[in-house]
């Protein structure tokens, strides 16, 4: 079983950030429990070579499933996401600004959206996903992925700016003043605003409370047993109150309840966990 995040070619990692991997296998007669899937600063593209999932928008009614590949906006709002048999996952996780600079669409057009991605890509997705089905191990399906990416880029249809760089910074430090990430992309704040969210779907304000709360939920996987305490100070919350807020917010649960539904996600079943992608490269 794997849940496993693997680095891009070096030459690629100004448009992604990681592959993920995620390949569990089920008894038919025994399904798992949905997996709660909480709203993350990304945008990726997820192949399904094998079985498939359902995901469940928990916003709004309606839910999409028998999807080969999907394309994934930015999210705000939990989605429930079901699985069985042979199911892997095999995710391009872009930086932020990355999926833009490779097509031209603007985050915020596919906000809260798992839709088909050869709306927005070629038909070669298909075969892309094809190539993971009939891999030998996972190290192949990297060097495909690494082959379909350096294939996009090559046909990327903006240029860098920036601003680019500027928000893959503050994926890590979301706390830094948005003044000063505005001077560092050479922009007026509200030129950042506007380029910012055309490049992630959303505000700075927002993608940086969605950076912050991300790191909370991912630090709490590493570390079930630390206090919440610990967790909104290590992870630039003023207090633990402003962490509730944010779970609230995102997942219309209180930490420890959303935390409590999330421990019998499927991968748990073999004692698997998301937490940062740097621990599982």
């Amino acid at each position: 079983m794997m849940l496993k995040d693997f680095l891009p070619h070096p030459s690629l990692r100004a448009f992604v950030r990681c592959y993920r991997i995620v390949h569990l296998k089920f008894d038919s007669q025994d399904p798992p429990p949905f997996k709660p899937y909480t709203p993350r600063p990304e945008h990726c593209l997820a192949f399904y070579p094998h079985d498939r999932e359902r995901v469940d928008f928990t916003q709004r009614n309606g839910s999409a499933a028998n999807i080969p590949v999907a394309l994934v906006g930015q999210a705000l709002s939990v989605t429930n996401r079901h699985v069985h048999g042979n199911f892997m996952v095999v995710q391009i996780l872009f930086q932020p600004g990355g999926l833009f600079r490779l097509t031209g669409m603007p985050g915020h057009e596919i906000n809260d959206c798992y839709i088909e991605a050869d709306h927005v890509f070629t038909k070669e997705i298909h075969q892309v996903n094809e190539a993971f089905y009939h891999a030998d191990d996972y190290p192949e399906i990297v060097r495909i992925a690494n082959g379909f990416v350096e294939s996009l880029v090559r046909r990327a249809r903006k240029d860098a700016h920036p601003i680019d760089a500027v928000c893959q910074w503050m994926l890590e430090h979301p706390a830094t003043s948005l003044d000063k990430m505005a001077r560092a992309a050479y922009l007026s704040p509200k030129q950042f605003e506007r380029k910012f969210r055309e490049r992630t779907g959303v505000s700075p304000k927002v993608f940086t409370r969605l950076a912050r709360f991300d790191r909370a939920f991912r630090e709490k996987n590493l570390q079930p047993s630390k206090d919440w305490q610990s967790i909104a100070f290590d992870c630039n919350y003023y207090d633990y109150q402003h962490l509730v807020r944010d779970y609230l917010d995102f997942t219309g649960l209180r930490p420890t309840h959303f935390h409590d539904l999330e421990s019998r996600a499927p991968e748990r079943r073999f004692g698997l966990a998301e937490h940062y992608y740097e621990t599982q490269v």
